[in-house]
């Protein structure tokens, strides 16, 4: 006997999950939901906040897109996007995931190593990532990702604050060798940029309060600096 729901506007709901079968979290979103599932939210509202800023946008590229499970809220509101790691366990896992409803092209790159491989990008963001990047490295972490945009190209960086990093779990700060409050942050992205909003965020809420109280930090950057 077919399963009805009690409502029948739910049906719909129990239909998709028949014919689609369930969602399954990546790698890195399964550890979040076991271990800190509110974690997810403050990931989400970031990819929300991204989504918002380059609504539009064509051509898009996600720098250290992890296991891609959120990168879906940003595809959502661009035309094309491409989700590049350097590690390719994570893009293997996001292309076994890959719902052929959401295509996205996937790539395994190390910015590090070089711009990204082919045509100009008209934006490209990067959560979590600018703080694994040792201070050595950043400029042509950075560099490399700007030679990546299109002249009028917009990007986007995401990262902990440093004054947020004594109440980081262990788990969490591993890795962080480049957190910056932020008027750094500001500073080093004016380097590349003429224009360049920081936003601070608490938990799921982006606001412009006062960059020592964030908890996370966010940089828009538009209008590059000729070379």
């Amino acid at each position: 006997m077919e399963k009805k729901t009690r409502e029948p506007q739910y049906q719909y709901e129990l239909e998709v999950k028949e014919k689609f079968g369930l969602a399954n979290l990546g790698i890195m979103s399964n550890q979040c939901w076991h271990d800190d599932p509110k974690r997810m939210a403050f990931v989400l509202a970031r990819y929300k906040f991204v989504a918002k800023m380059l609504s539009g946008k064509k051509r898009v590229v996600e720098v250290g897109c992890g296991d891609a499970f959120a990168t879906r809220i940003v595809q959502q509101e661009v035309e094309s996007l491409t989700a590049l790691d350097f590690d390719p366990v994570f893009i293997e896992d996001v292309r076994e995931r890959m719902n052929p409803r959401w295509p996205v092209e996937t790539m395994v790159h190390n910015v590090l190593d070089g711009p990204i491989p082919g045509q100009p990008y008209d934006a490209a963001y990067a959560l979590d990532v600018l703080e694994h990047i040792q201070p050595s490295d950043e400029h042509r972490f950075i560099s490399n990702i700007v030679a990546s945009l299109k002249p009028h190209g917009v990007l986007i960086f995401g990262m902990p604050s440093l004054q947020s990093q004594p109440y980081a779990s262990p788990l969490s700060k591993a890795g962080h060798v480049n957190c910056k409050d932020g008027s750094a942050f500001q500073t080093l992205m004016s380097n590349y940029f003429n224009h360049v909003f920081v936003f601070s965020m608490n938990d799921e809420v982006v606001h412009t309060g006062y960059y020592s109280m964030a908890h996370y930090l966010l940089a828009v950057c538009c209008e590059q600096k000729l070379a």
